[in-house]
């Protein structure tokens, strides 16, 4: 296996979201200074590198994924001045600083959109994409193409002005830039240059893998005939010249920095086609957000909202495949469970990852809200044109799928204390807080060494100092157990052991009599019984099966 060691892949990276983090000024949503003045709560969870969601100047029609200014902070979260400071502030802590790159799309508030709207004739005209309009036979204008919106609807908008359409994948407030402008591509990689001058130590890209398009934008295949508009991600992810373009953003830009660069790649299932994008010798990017494990419970590409249920062997699948695929060419995946896009994965599959609030065990908000608490406008789309409108659902508490799988449940604001409002604000909060704060929050946590927050601290520690669990060899040991997830990592002369129960229901697992398991130690446990005394716990096959309490996982490992 290729051992290549680098910074990045040993980091921890806690992604912030920052309307939801910390309000240091009472207007109810989060900042700059909030973030600044919890620094040292990361520094002591032992963080590595801050992960901030989009913070740019934005009218906020996709929670600043639609942005008018890429240099510039939007007021509700501060100033430069306020980003210089808490960079200092991740500095002085030795910690580092990473942002959102969204760069497939901006908002149409942009003024480069603004001057491209203006006139066909416009210099920037050519900076998105504008096709002219289609008639059906009854004389009626139709979108340049039947490809459906990520976020429901067309993916065409259509200007008076001009009298054309403008392309957006997403809303129609943000318009897909034009990739295969050189223009466009140069403007990219100066604002990029602008905040690695400043100080930033790498890029979070979204949805960096759908910036090239397929040729001439043709009609997608109807798979839903009940539909007006089609599923096309296969017309418009992992396009005809997305590597050309990354090549391009890593020989221009990023070969010159030691930056971590993560691409987040949807709709994409080919473990060849994900590749290219890591590969060291392609040049391109550190690793990427592959989606496979996030659509586990869900029935296929582009149905996220959907959820069926998943079981432990599709899980233990997906994780196998990517921990060994293609390592000793240095394929480097990031393997998560959760982020802002997606809901808790307690209430999904009964995980807790470090992410933002994750750390602390919170779950999805109680299925008696209303539509009205999901800010979200996927959320909202989704239920307008499917889950309610359409389905005659009633309320949102009877959408398994809304309930289960919004990307609002990880988006309420942080849970700090047991106070008003969380802790979070002194004003009235942008988004209604979680109702079990007072039990659920960091400062109960914190107090208390059996808490979840105490358990990622322990968990971390022991991440840092043992190279095993991230270089190590992976060999999975547990196939065809319904309720165990078992592998084992080897570097060198040391081994890991990690043992992971499924289920809520006790489960035995047997020792392979062939391996010898003589010097494991229990180094983690997240069962309450075992923390105090983890030290003391040995592993022997001699005392026969190993039983594992519901949800229960144990870290065993064998040093020289």
């Amino acid at each position: 296996m290729a051992d290549t060691r680098a910074w990045w892949k040993e980091a921890v990276v806690y992604q912030i979201y920052p309307v939801s983090f910390f309000d240091s000024n009472g207007d109810g949503i989060g900042d700059l200074n909030g973030i600044y003045a919890k620094l040292d709560y990361h520094k002591d969870l032992g963080v590595d590198v801050l992960w901030l969601s989009p913070i740019y100047r934005s009218p906020h029609a996709d929670m600043g994924y639609d942005i008018s200014d890429y240099r510039d902070i939007d007021p509700q979260y501060g100033t430069l001045a306020d980003w210089d400071n808490l960079l200092k502030g991740v500095y002085d802590r030795g910690m580092k600083l990473i942002m959102d790159l969204v760069v497939n799309h901006s908002s149409d508030e942009h003024e480069g959109f603004q001057q491209s709207r203006s006139s066909k004739d416009h210099p920037k005209r050519d900076w998105y994409i504008w096709r002219p309009p289609k008639y059906d036979a009854a004389g009626n204008r139709q979108p340049p193409n039947n490809w459906r919106s990520l976020f429901e609807g067309s993916s065409w908008q259509y200007d008076e002005k001009t009298g054309e359409y403008y392309l957006h994948l997403f809303l129609f407030k943000q318009p897909d830039l034009n990739w295969d402008n050189p223009d466009v591509r140069q403007a990219v990689w100066d604002l990029m240059k602008f905040w690695i001058d400043r100080g930033c130590d790498g890029f979070r890209m979204d949805v960096i893998n759908l910036i090239s398009k397929a040729e001439g934008l043709p009609d997608a295949p109807i798979t839903e005939p009940d539909q007006p508009f089609q599923p096309a991600t296969l017309l418009f992810a992992n396009g005809p010249r997305v590597h050309e373009y990354i090549k391009e953003m890593n020989k221009e830009v990023l070969s010159g920095h030691d930056l971590i660069t993560v691409g987040e790649t949807p709709f994409t299932r080919d473990a060849s086609e994900l590749a290219a994008y890591v590969l060291p010798h392609n040049q391109e990017l550190n690793m990427v957000f592959n989606f496979e494990l996030m659509d586990l419970d869900s029935p296929g590409l582009g149905k996220e909202y959907i959820y069926r249920e998943w079981k432990l062997s599709g899980f233990r699948d997906i994780i196998c495949q990517w921990q060994s695929y293609r390592r000793s060419e240095g394929f480097w995946n990031a393997t998560y469970v959760e982020n802002h896009d997606h809901a808790r994965a307690v209430s999904r599959f009964g995980i807790i990852q470090i992410n933002g609030a994750h750390q602390l065990g919170l779950k999805n908000f109680p299925r008696s809200w209303g539509i009205e608490e999901y800010k979200d406008v996927a959320s909202q789309n989704y239920w307008n044109n499917r889950a309610g409108g359409q389905s005659g659902c009633g309320h949102v508490g009877h959408s398994r799928c809304i309930v289960k799988k919004a990307r609002d449940h990880a988006r309420v604001p942080m849970q700090w204390e047991s106070t008003d409002q969380a802790g979070f604000t002194s004003g009235k909060p942008w988004m209604r807080v979680n109702e079990d704060y007072k039990d659920w929050n960091a400062t109960n946590q914190i107090k208390s060494e059996s808490s979840e927050l105490a358990f990622w601290k322990r968990a971390l520690r022991i991440r840092k100092a043992n190279n095993v669990l991230i270089y190590g060899d992976f060999v999975d040991i547990s196939a065809g157990h319904k309720q165990i997830f078992a592998y084992m990592r080897s570097l060198e002369k040391t081994t890991a052991l990690i043992i992971l129960n499924s289920s809520k229901e006790e489960a035995s697992f047997v020792l392979d009599e062939k391996q010898a398991w003589t010097g494991f130690n229990l180094a983690l446990c997240n069962e309450a019984s075992l923390r105090k005394t983890v030290s003391d716990v040995r592993l022997k096959a001699e005392d026969g099966p190993v039983l594992i309490k519901g949800f229960e996982g144990r870290l065993y490992i064998r040093s020289p």
